[in-house]
């Protein structure tokens, strides 16, 4: 069985001791680096493949939230901190859980199981989106939103609205909002269901009720159709003049 390979970073060493201790009692975890500031953890994720990292808020030089905030492609990140208050800015990051010090190996290992039970088959990775086949071939996902995991049925989203820092998924009964990217949806989406027709914007393609060379129309909403996008568009509606 493969290990998880995890950072313990964190600027006090009680703390880094308490997390090594813990992960010392699982077999199924190891640790690849053992950090004390932000840029030592920077430079750890990119010398070697880490799944899980162990994180610090409060440390010297570059703080936890700005060490993800860098990150393009971090690994699953649980945080480990004294401080509440970091808790609903942590989640917007997508990170696996929260730890509150004193730290007891009792949350540990339901940390760990919230880890595990987030990550697929043979691939260690934080999933910030799932797409699964259910029993009866019903395509879903599932997307972080109000600090939990929200199921969505493919076939009610009609489009995604990319917003600065956010998406919002529009489906046939409601909105929801998620601290995500449009293109990381663009990457993960079937291409035959769906279409980056702007750069804010996905649409379905099986709810276009409407489309002319500029713009189309989903129920009562206007969607432009960007220059940069307008050949691929074209070539996927077969729209001719």
């Amino acid at each position: 069985m493969k290990k998880i390979n995890c950072i313990i970073a964190d600027d006090e060493v009680l703390a880094r001791n308490v997390i090594a201790s813990y992960i010392g009692k699982l077999e199924r975890l190891s640790i690849g680096a053992i950090c004390a500031t932000g840029l030592e953890v920077y430079t750890a994720i990119r010398a070697s493949s880490i799944d899980l990292l162990f994180l610090d808020i409060q440390m010297p030089h570059l703080s936890g939230i700005e060490l993800l905030r860098t990150l393009k492609n971090p690994p699953a990140v649980i945080i480990t901190t004294a401080y509440s208050e970091f808790a609903v800015e942590g989640y917007e990051l997508n990170v696996i859980d929260y730890l509150l010090k004193p730290i007891s190996f009792e949350r540990f290992l339901k940390a760990i199981d919230k880890y595990e039970s987030q990550a697929s088959p043979g691939h260690i990775h934080q999933q910030h989106v799932q797409l699964t086949e259910a029993i009866n071939n019903e395509a879903f996902i599932y997307v972080k939103s109000d600090k939990k995991m929200v199921r969505i049925v493919l076939k009610e989203i009609m489009y995604f609205e990319g917003q600065k820092d956010y998406v919002k998924i529009f489906t046939i009964n409601n909105q929801i909002i998620t601290y995500q990217t449009l293109t990381y949806f663009e990457e993960k989406l079937p291409a035959n269901q769906f279409l980056r027709v702007h750069r804010s914007y996905i649409v379905s393609l099986a709810h276009i009720n409407s489309y002319s060379a500029s713009v189309l129309t989903i129920q009562s909403a206007t969607i432009p159709i960007g220059n940069t996008y307008a050949r691929e568009v074209v070539k996927k509606l077969d729209w001719k003049v």
